[in-house]
């Protein structure tokens, strides 16, 4: 589900399905029984068509999670979890050497002592910075110049190694430079309590609020904040509180309410400081109100009133509001509007719809206008002065890149900062004069290794047809020397759901890859917005099941031209393209040597039919409601755990965490238990499930990689790349 895009960082998977033939890998060695989960028939009836879930019984309410002594079903639940578990660490013993030799190998890659780029604002010099073998970092700022004394505003390390999982969010320092507001999570379900520190004494206020999304908004008065909070059960952000510092949460006021469940809402401050804005946001329109940040206790005062299929957003400049918006505008459009006559009748068109560019936002600056688009599928950054109307675009030369506009705080700057990497050209931290046109590299990623040189890969961008004629873009990376022919291991990776683009950028960690000899591709399937808004269109709700084919073509094609063979083809995708992964392996099981599917999304119908499941009700617009009977068809034709069938599957590996917030484990898990007892091979199937962490895996910078050593060690085994 939404909320978390499983960058094209990670890796994939096992064998062959069917019997084995002479070219293609022998089936991994078994080293225990796989666990066998209980049946347990429960009938969900919808539209008089009754589906038979023999592993319903797998779910757990977040009071039996919590609750310090487990009921019955919550330790046969557990049982089941931990035996899955002990079955993966048998199945992948032969390889914990290579494991070791993985993680090793990607974390010594990582700078360990480093600095982020320094970020000037209201005087002060914010960074982060990591300490050797540390997981977390420390927050620190100093006064006017990067020669002051340093001042640590929260010490990573000394806060969260006390914790199996830690975050901090939504950190916020006051108007007047004193104060810092940020949000802590140790669970991994996202609901952060946020704390106050004085930054000139160091102590900590005794204000804490529980169960919010973290950030905090300052208003400038320096004492008043406003916040979000969640729903305790399906975790959507539905309130907006003003909370004064010395007083209760208990009395804090409740400013605004979203009573739509189908809508989440959230607060921020403008660039320009002078109004705290509202939004409510749903998948097909949004709805802004704001007041003067001098006066938070104001009347609040709606922008545009929500309309069904119409998005905006909204940023501040002088006395109007820009608005990016599609009203008439598939595209996307920016308009501009007085901030005394905000409704759309008063917008004025500044850029126009076009059908070939994606308007994807802005920055503002005093002098200039930042433009952020996408065309050919490719990042574009568009420089227009607000005097003359004269532009000019920046220049990106790799055929795939990444390439994006950073945090300028600054208004009255003719100094811009982006970002810039390619699958080739490691992330690359600059700044770009507005004026001359120069731009000086601040800081690129450091790769530690004595043999990496970006000038011993290559990479490629073709256009793969679809079965239905539409031309999909494919990003390719491999190390130079590397055969294109059916020996070669390949990986292939996509998410394709949200308008989420996963875009062309550099993962050190992908070298472990690379360097034994694997292509590595991405997929901008449908379901993206690659090629604009109706690239995206045409991969949700009833054209969701474009986003397989293209994959799947994707995939055929890779074989038909050479570039690999289905004996060494690998797939990959997590959360919402784990979905994708579950539906590749049903229509095409034959095609993948083996699929990782991380937190997938797997059990559609079910989850979209249950509203108490965090985040389900502000999805219909992207899979469908299945109240409707032909939403509820049509999730049905391609859901993966309903369509598991008696046949062969790829070798498979399954990652999820017990207290995943976005896919609940019970997907994953009864997605495994299913196939397992009607997958008609001797493939693999594995499911490790982290028992300490949520969507998004461990926490620490350097813990998280075991995860991916681990599907790594597993990949190079299938392919017989463990030298």
């Amino acid at each position: 589900m939404k909320y978390l895009i499983w960058a094209a960082a990670i890796p994939a998977m096992l064998m062959s399905c069917g019997a084995p033939s002479e070219d293609s890998n022998p089936p991994m060695e078994k080293n225990s029984e796989a666990p066998i989960a209980k049946k347990e028939a429960k009938e969900l009836t919808a539209h008089g068509h009754t589906r038979v879930d023999n592993y319903f019984w797998m779910r757990l309410s977040d009071d039996q999670k919590n609750a310090d002594s487990s009921d019955a079903q919550t330790t046969e639940v557990l049982d089941y979890l931990k035996a899955e578990n002990v079955y993966s660490d048998e199945m992948l013993a032969h390889t914990k050497d290579l494991q070791e030799e993985l993680y090793d190998e990607i974390v010594g890659r990582i700078k360990q002592t480093d600095q982020s780029v320094p970020t000037k604002v209201d005087g002060y010099w914010y960074y982060t910075r990591y300490e050797e073998g540390e997981d977390y970092a420390f927050y620190c700022r100093k006064a006017e110049t990067m020669e002051a004394d340093e001042e640590i505003m929260l010490n990573g390390p000394e806060m969260g190694n006390k914790h199996s999982y830690f975050s901090i969010a939504g950190r916020s320092v006051s108007t007047n430079n004193n104060l810092l507001a940020y949000g802590v999570d140790t669970i991994s379900r996202r609901r952060y309590n946020i704390f106050f520190k004085d930054l000139s004494t160091g102590e900590m206020l005794p204000d804490m609020i529980e169960n919010t999304t973290g950030g905090a908004t300052w208003a400038n008065d320096n004492k008043t904040v406003f916040y979000t909070r969640r729903d305790q059960e399906t975790l959507r952000s539905y309130r907006i509180y003003k909370h004064v510092l010395g007083t209760a949460p208990a009395e804090d006021e409740l400013v605004f309410e979203e009573a739509d469940e189908t809508f989440s809402c959230f607060v921020y401050k403008t660039k320009s400081k002078k109004f705290i804005m509202i939004g409510s946001s749903h998948t097909l329109s949004q709805e802004y109100r704001f007041i003067d940040a001098d006066t938070p206790d104001g009347e609040w005062k709606v922008i545009q009133s929500r309309e069904r299929g119409l998005e905006y957003g909204v940023s501040h400049y002088g006395d109007h509001f820009y608005i990016k918006t599609n009203l008439d505008a598939k595209n996307f459009r920016l308009m501009k509007t007085p901030t005394n006559a905000s409704s759309k009748e008063n917008w004025e068109e500044v850029i126009g719809n076009r059908d070939d560019v994606l308007f994807e936002g802005i920055e503002i600056f005093k002098d200039y206008l930042v433009v952020e688009e996408r065309k050919g599928g490719l990042n574009q950054i568009r420089i227009i002065r607000w005097d003359d109307n004269s532009e000019h675009y920046m220049e990106f030369n790799d055929p795939a890149y990444s390439a994006g506009v950073g945090y300028n705080p600054e208004f009255d700057s003719k100094i811009m900062r982006f970002g810039y990497s390619s699958m080739t050209t490691p992330y690359t931290t600059s700044e770009y004069n507005l004026e001359t046109k120069k731009t000086t590299v601040l800081k690129q990623q450091e790769v530690v290794s004595d043999t990496f040189t970006p000038d011993d890969y290559t990479s490629e961008r073709i256009m793969v047809p679809a079965r239905d004629g539409k031309l999909i873009p494919m990003s390719l990376v491999y190390k130079k020397g590397t055969p294109k022919d059916e020996t070669a291991p390949l990986l292939l990776y996509a998410y394709g759901s949200y308008g989420n683009t996963i875009d062309a950028g550099f993962s050190s960690v992908r070298l472990s890859l690379l360097d034994r000899g694997f292509i590595y591709a991405i997929a901008h399937i449908r379901g993206s917005e690659t090629l604009g808004r109706e690239w995206y269109e045409d991969g949700k709700l009833l054209n969701k099941k474009n986003s397989f084919t293209d994959f799947i073509d994707c995939g055929q094609y890779l074989v038909d031209n050479d570039y690999t063979a289905s004996s060494h083809l690998y797939a990959m995708g997590g959360s919402a393209g784990g979905l994708l992964m579950g539906g590749i392996m049903n229509m095409a099981p034959e095609l993948w040597d083996g699929v990782v599917a991380a937190v997938p999304f797997v059990d559609v119908v079910s989850t979209m039919q249950d509203e108490t499941i965090p985040l389900t009700t502000f999805e219909w617009d992207e899979w469908g409601n299945p109240a409707d009977k032909e939403y509820y068809e049509y999730m049905l034709s391609y859901s993966p755990y309903d369509q598991v069938e008696s046949k062969n599957y790829p070798n498979t590996l399954v990652t999820t965490g017990y207290w995943d917030s976005q896919v609940q484990y019970w997907e994953p898990a009864k997605w495994v238990a299913k196939l397992r007892d009607m997958k008609t091979d001797d493939n693999a199937l594995i499911m490790t499930c982290d028992m300490e962490a949520g969507h998004g895996g461990a926490s620490g910078r350097l813990k998280r990689h075991k995860e991916n050593a681990l599907i790594y060690a597993f990949l190079l085994d299938l392919a017989g790349k463990t030298e």
